[in-house]
């Protein structure tokens, strides 16, 4: 694969029959300063520690930049032109600790579709999900499609009970993504300052060297997508009550007609598909679709984004739930 120019060549990897595996790496905290709602997020330390966590742990989406070497191994351009990489959020990551990467091979040489996981270096498990290239069709269902199809009904919601399935965001997203452009208080960061510190550089991302792309412009790396598309998020207004701290549970990023481009502007229309509950948290499913501003209305990518919130952190949980008869 010697036309990547960056990360499949530089990234190191080996066989631990059956998987192909690929380096330790220190992923780097970006979010520490992030701010929604008027208070800090559970990235900044003296928050997660309030709410029991020992840090402010690593967003979920920067571990999908150490399956990129290997995908790449694994499906060619194909993977930064209609990969998909779904995953459920298993562990929290805080600086400071080492992830391992880990695809399990298709079976046969045509093979789509692949399981993957990450695990810490003592293997402590971070993700568990798959990863496939081209259209959907003939393909099993993602990693949190199945968790979809197997959700019960929520019975007890709080925080999110005046939300509904099926119930579409604002209209008018639009968003772009330059070397330099601020990307609101949910993401007090730049790609520039990102590319400083991804675990897999690659010249395809960057301004020096990304005319030499096999699409002729830079891209964005497939963790920053999630950046692109939750740096507007509130514009949509599909969350809950508030004040409350949320955190990535669950997310699948598909590629449609990829990549996506630095500089180039998008629309995003949001849905919610799921609500869910689990004994600590409340679960909105989100499903954004990208289209490209001004273009045929033919999406170009979408995500599935799991957004929870923890129970403990809305002050007025127990006393609504008991006013709406639930505790």
């Amino acid at each position: 694969m010697s036309d990547h120019a960056g990360a499949a060549d530089a990234c190191p990897f080996e066989f631990r029959h059956p998987l192909l595996c690929g380096p330790l790496r220190q992923p780097r905290q970006m979010l520490a300063e992030q701010t929604y709602d008027g208070h800090k997020s559970i990235h900044d330390d003296s928050t997660a520690e309030g709410l029991g966590l020992r840090a402010g742990p690593i967003e979920g989406p920067t571990h999908f930049s150490q399956f990129d070497p290997l995908l790449y191994r694994l499906f060619g351009r194909a993977w930064f032109e209609t990969g998909c990489i779904s995953a459920h959020y298993q562990t929290m990551v805080v600086e400071g600790e080492e992830v391992r990467a880990f695809v399990q091979p298709p079976a046969d040489a045509g093979g789509r579709m692949v399981r993957i996981h990450a695990e810490k270096k003592d293997g402590t498990p971070v993700l568990v999900g798959t990863a496939s290239v081209g259209e959907s069709a003939g393909l099993p269902p993602h990693e949190l499609e199945q968790r979809i199809a197997r959700l019960r009904p929520p019975t007890a919601l709080v925080i999110n009970r005046d939300l509904k399935v099926g119930q579409r965001g604002a209209t008018g997203e639009s968003i772009a993504m330059g070397f330099d452009d601020h990307m609101g208080d949910h993401y007090p960061f730049t790609l520039r300052d990102k590319l400083k510190v991804i675990t897999e550089p690659c010249a395809w991302y960057t301004p020096e060297s990304g005319a030499s792309s096999p699409w002729g412009r830079p891209i964005i790396p497939m963790e920053m997508i999630s950046v692109l598309l939750g740096s507007t998020s509130a514009q949509a207004g599909l969350s809950g009550r508030k004040p409350a701290v949320g955190l990535f549970a669950g997310q699948q990023i598909r590629l449609l007609r990829g990549p996506l481009f630095v500089g180039q502007r998008y629309e995003l229309e949001r849905e919610i598909i799921a609500l869910s509950e689990s004994a600590r948290t409340e679960s909105v499913w989100v499903r954004t679709r990208v289209f490209e501003a001004s273009g045929e209305r033919t999406p170009v990518a979408e995500m599935i984004l799991n957004g929870a919130v923890m129970k403990a952190s809305y002050p007025r949980y127990d006393e609504e739930a008991k006013a709406l008869g639930l505790n």
